[in-house]
């Protein structure tokens, strides 16, 4: 069975999506579509801008959801798939591959959670930090133990992976007791804030209510959700779990194994970069995997 999943916050670069916006006039009139929706002429960042401007969360989530989600559409016919993921950020790109969401209402919901996780970010210091070479529930034990401060397993990316996110002095205390309970490194994250954590609460109350107040569709094969890593085609089901996502933790170990288990024998990344054909890797060092091309008029 061939699987296609989309990236998420971090696979971005600048001239991310400038051979759609040359190549294909359907994904031409989308981007400049998602500018008028935005307001904001993200294009301008994507193809020409600094790093440091695709750094901004505002501009980071709508940025590798334009690139998966257009690029998607460019494969027409041959987008076949017979089950969908994509890893946090990434879950909208799979939804409006898989017609679960419009494109328009797929890119208002990736701008509203941007927001809102910024204003989270800027309520209480918080960050992240990626654990190597431990198992997950010596992490998860670890991070359970700081009762003073919140510290909590946020992505399991793939064996010997987990990133844990949470309050400034609680992900210091648990890189140094991780370090000392044999982690092969306890690396603390240049990113915003605890994403996937509690701390993201009041981020996830206000995406709720758009969540609620846009219209879902059942989709045209299983989607693996992040909060479940199990294969859901319910509308309301994927709402439900959509809104818990920006609390919970990212399941994408799970997602794999269940995936391969349930018949997965081929995985297309759709969008910039190869981080989650890397992952597979991490589960199996044969598994086939490749990236979307671009499919010229």
């Amino acid at each position: 069975m061939k699987a296609y999943v989309f990236p998420g916050q971090g696979a971005q670069f600048i001239g991310m999506g400038k051979d759609l916006f040359d190549h294909s006039s359907e994904a031409k009139d989308l981007f400049l579509s998602a500018n008028d929706i935005l307001g904001f002429n993200i294009t301008d960042i994507m193809f020409l801008g600094t790093d440091e401007q695709l750094k901004e969360t505002k501009v980071t989530q709508p940025a590798i959801f334009l690139h998966s989600a257009i690029l998607a559409k460019t494969l027409g016919s041959s987008f076949q798939p017979q089950m969908v993921a994509g890893h946090s950020l990434g879950e909208f790109s799979a939804l409006v591959a898989n017609r679960v969401l419009s494109f328009e209402d797929g890119l208002r919901l990736v701008s509203q959670r941007a927001q809102a996780m910024q204003q989270a970010c800027e309520l209480q210091p918080s960050t992240m930090a990626a654990i190597l070479g431990l198992e997950d529930n010596v992490v998860e034990e670890i991070c359970a133990s700081i009762n003073d401060e919140i510290v909590v397993a946020a992505n399991y990316n793939c064996p010997g992976q987990l990133v844990i996110s949470g309050s400034v002095p609680g992900i210091e205390k648990a890189c140094q007791l991780l370090t000392e309970a044999g982690a092969k490194r306890a690396m603390v994250l240049q990113v915003g804030g605890a994403f996937h954590s509690p701390l993201m609460e009041p981020a996830r109350e206000e995406l709720a209510a758009a969540i609620e107040a846009t219209t879902f569709s059942n989709g045209i094969c299983p989607i693996y959700q992040n909060v479940t890593a199990n294969a859901v085609s319910d509308a309301h089901e994927i709402q439900k779990n959509l809104v818990a996502q920006l609390t919970a933790p990212v399941r994408w170990t799970q997602t794999m194994e269940q995936m391969i288990k349930d018949g997965c024998s081929e995985v297309i990344e759709v969008g910039p970069g190869k981080v989650l054909q890397g992952l597979f890797k991490k589960i199996d060092r044969q598994f086939p995997t490749s990236s979307a091309q671009l499919i010229t008029e």
